[in-house]
């Protein structure tokens, strides 16, 4: 049997190389590629490791029929074809917590710059000027921090201001108050940081939630003279709304790693004395560098030689034995834990997954990873069905697995209940004709749905009209019903409805839907 051969495409540090010789690997380095010379060589590789640089597409893969595995030293996997790979058996992985500190550090150092007005005030010494009025700054000390999005980068940030003795609010929708005291930190809602904070930093993923979290109205509920951070992703900062806030004088700075679009050659916030640019360098220190390229080829090679998987993107941790038969059974969970997930908002405290039925007998420990992963994956950067039950134990919230023989109403049977710091709820799911998931129960209304690429979520009054109207909003919005499903306990009470709709609502329609009489909650889905 010939063995395993990794093409390396990106610079990465010579001890990544010497890893994969001495686990016996062949290893070949070729950086610089552009598309084609990448198409024309990729065929002889069972691995591919790389940065930022390579672009991993579905027409490189196309072309590679030996390709086992990619791996990314970084977190972002923006280059590589996630769905492609997927549906090619191809394994992504990548190294989400290798350049954490680094990360981490430099917004501190970005924090710094911003307070004293170090890089304007380096350039106008080195002019031979000696501006000390003009460049008047800021001190930390006491000033309190809002941390927006508190996970592995985010609690080393606030860690950090702690130590500086500033005031920390951390924001986190899976922050729990446990780990909020643990770390030292006040557990805040947006609208409090946006009031209280003199600093503000960000340390989210960019998700349809997140996406311009920071934009005018944001900063008009801001204290004047707030100061902005972002080493996160760029998109998270309205960058127009922010020149804006800078110019009225209500924002006084900002410090910006990422760009709405990089490289950022122009920007409108380019020139300013107040704001502190960066290219993208939050991970750009040789420690970092020798971290991320130690672990790719460590993950790699682990995978190449005896197939056990660390910080895959796309595949669970299961046996060749188990996998036919847990297969129809990971879709089911990953859709309850992606509804649950899109209309969860408060910190999660604990999740539970009761298996009752044939599904009891199973291997249910990669369901449960699943389901948790989908559960967290959409407000949480770099999480999958490997490390969710990590990242859930590092954020304090409890997941319990409980197994029944039977079920009353079904031969198979998951249960998937969510407890956060304001209520419970719950979503059950059941396979039909042994392989196709379907939604059975919602916070224990009984609704038979099946999931959609796009769907809406309402919880209602039941009263008579309000079919009616919500049909007539979408339908005025031009958006057309695939399916409606109804469920209430009893006449009168409490009632929901999931639809499946041909294309996504807008939030334009979701406020006239939340608008409509009876309804108390609505909610757009995407699966």
């Amino acid at each position: 049997m010939s063995k395993p051969k990794v093409l390396i495409s990106d610079k990465l540090s010579a001890a990544a190389v010497e890893i994969f010789k001495t686990r016996g690997i062949d290893v070949d380095v070729k950086t610089g590629l552009n598309p084609d010379e990448l198409k024309a060589i990729i065929k002889d590789y069972d691995g591919l490791a790389v940065r930022s640089s390579t672009k991993v597409t579905a027409d490189v893969m196309a072309v590679a029929p030996r390709l086992k595995v990619v791996g990314r030293a970084g977190i972002g996997v923006d280059n590589v074809d996630v769905e492609a790979a997927t549906a090619r058996g191809i394994v992504v992985m990548n190294t989400p917590f290798g350049n954490a500190i680094t990360t981490a550090e430099h917004a501190i150092s970005m924090m710094m710059a911003l307070a004293r007005q170090i890089p304007s005030a380096n350039t106008s010494t080195q002019a031979g000027k000696w501006e000390k009025t003009k460049y008047m700054g800021v001190e930390l000390y006491g000033k309190t921090l809002g941390v927006i999005g508190c996970g592995n980068i985010g609690s080393i940030v606030a860690d950090r201001a702690l130590g500086l003795k500033m005031k920390v609010l951390a924001f986190d929708p899976f922050l729990s108050v446990d780990r909020a005291r643990d770390l030292g930190v006040e557990k805040a809602e947006l609208e409090t940081i946006f009031t209280r904070a003199d600093f503000i930093t960000l340390h989210t993923p960019l998700t349809e939630h997140t996406k311009n979290i920071i934009d005018a109205k944001a900063m008009a509920k801001m204290k004047k003279g707030v100061r902005i951070i972002n080493c996160a992703r760029g998109g998270l900062v309205s960058e127009a709304d922010l020149k804006a806030a800078i110019d009225s004088g209500h924002v006084a700075g900002a410090a910006l790693d990422v760009f709405e679009e990089e490289p950022a050659k122009a920007n409108v916030l380019f020139g300013y004395d107040s704001v502190v640019c960066t290219p993208h360098l939050g991970a750009s220190t040789n420690e970092a560098q020798e971290n991320v390229a130690l672990q790719v080829a460590e993950q790699m090679a682990d995978f190449l030689l005896s197939g056990a998987v660390s910080n895959a993107l796309n595949m669970a941790s299961v046996s060749a034995e188990d996998a036919p038969k847990l297969k129809p059974y990971m879709k089911l969970v990953e859709q309850l834990g992606s509804f649950a997930g899109q209309i969860t908002r408060s910190g999660i405290k604990a999740v539970t997954l009761e298996y009752a039925g044939h599904v009891a007998e199973l291997n249910t420990r990669p369901l449960t990873a699943i389901a948790v992963a989908s559960l967290l994956g959409p407000l949480m950067d770099s999480v999958n069905m490997v490390n969710a039950p990590m990242i859930a134990r590092e954020r304090g919230i409890e997941v319990t697995e409980i197994k029944k023989g039977e079920h009353d109403l079904y031969q198979t049977l998951v249960k998937l209940t969510v407890t956060t710091e304001r209520q419970t709820r719950s979503v059950s799911g059941t396979l039909f004709g042994g392989s196709l998931p379907r939604l059975v129960d919602v916070n224990d209304i009984h609704i038979e749905a099946e999931v959609g690429p796009f769907m809406l979520y309402v919880i209602n009054d039941d009263k008579p009209g309000f079919i009616g109207a919500l049909g007539t909003t979408l339908g005025q919005a031009g958006v057309n019903i695939a399916s409606f499903h109804l469920g209430r306990p009893s006449s009168g009470g409490d009632a929901i409805a999931l639809l499946n709709l041909d294309q996504p609502v807008s939030e334009t329609v979701l406020a006239q839907v939340q608008a409509l009489p009876h309804v108390r909650q609505s909610q757009a889905l995407a699966f």
